[in-house]
C-alpha cells in the first residue's frame, strides 16, 4: 500500500503530486490492468516470444546503424505534391 505523510505547512497539491509519483513507481495501475482478465499461460508465452523477437530485430537494426550508418537503407523523399493523379 502506498502512503505518504503530509508535512507541516505543505500544500495539498504538492502532497498529492508526491503520492501520484509514488503510486506510479509502485506500478499499481499496471498490475491492476494486468489482472483485469485472465490470460492463458500459453498466450502469455506466445506474446512474450513475439515481444522478444521484435526487441531483437529492433536492436539488430540499431546495431547495424551504429556499425555502418552509410550502408543503411534510406527512405524515399516525399514529393512536394502529395495529391494522387487521377
Amino acid at each position: 500500500m502506498v502512503e505518504i505523510q503530509v508535512r507541516d505547512k505543505e500544500p495539498l497539491e504538492r502532497a498529492l503530486r508526491r503520492f501520484k509519483k509514488k503510486w506510479e513507481r509502485a506500478g499499481i495501475l499496471r498490475e491492476l490492468r494486468g489482472r483485469a482478465f485472465y490470460i492463458k499461460p500459453s498466450d502469455e508465452n506466445r506474446e512474450a516470444r513475439k515481444k522478444a523477437t521484435r526487441r531483437m530485430a529492433r536492436n539488430a537494426r540499431i546495431e547495424a546503424l551504429r556499425n555502418n550508418p552509410r550502408g543503411a537503407r534510406r527512405r524515399k523523399k516525399r514529393t512536394t505534391d502529395t495529391r494522387r493523379s487521377r
